[in-house]
């Protein structure tokens, strides 16, 4: 299952590989990373987005946010599951991810274990 991670600090790549290292060796996950939303957008048009299965984005991010981003890949890719993840928690925020379509809302740091239970249930469907 393959899952793009949007997010400008590119210090998350580290993190996903370190708590995914498990899945990602037995071939269950493969992780793409994205440092902007327009990279994810460019990322989504050139490559063949039909292996791709969820896509986790930050929501602040300078340049276009997560919450574009959504709005984006809903309008472009609506079969896409997003998975918005912010450090701040503000209801507004998660008041528009709903609006716009995400099909979850975590808030950072990350629960790895909570994550993981929520992408393999994603994998059942």
């Amino acid at each position: 299952m393959k899952i793009m991670v949007v997010d400008d600090e590119e210090d998350v790549q580290l993190l996903f590989r370190q708590k995914f290292r498990k899945e990602i060796r037995k071939g269950l996950l493969d992780f793409h990373f994205a440092f902007s939303a327009q990279a994810a957008l460019d990322y989504l048009k050139n490559a063949e987005p039909n292996n791709l299965v969820l896509i986790l984005s930050d929501i602040n991010m300078p340049g276009m946010n997560g919450l574009e981003l959504l709005k984006a890949i809903k309008a472009q890719f609506p079969h896409l599951k997003v998975f918005m993840m912010t450090a701040y928690g503000d209801n507004e925020n998660h008041h528009k991810a709903q609006e716009y379509g995400a099909d979850d809302y975590l808030n950072k740091p990350v629960e790895f274990e909570h994550l993981k239970q929520k992408i393999f249930e994603l994998s059942d469907h």
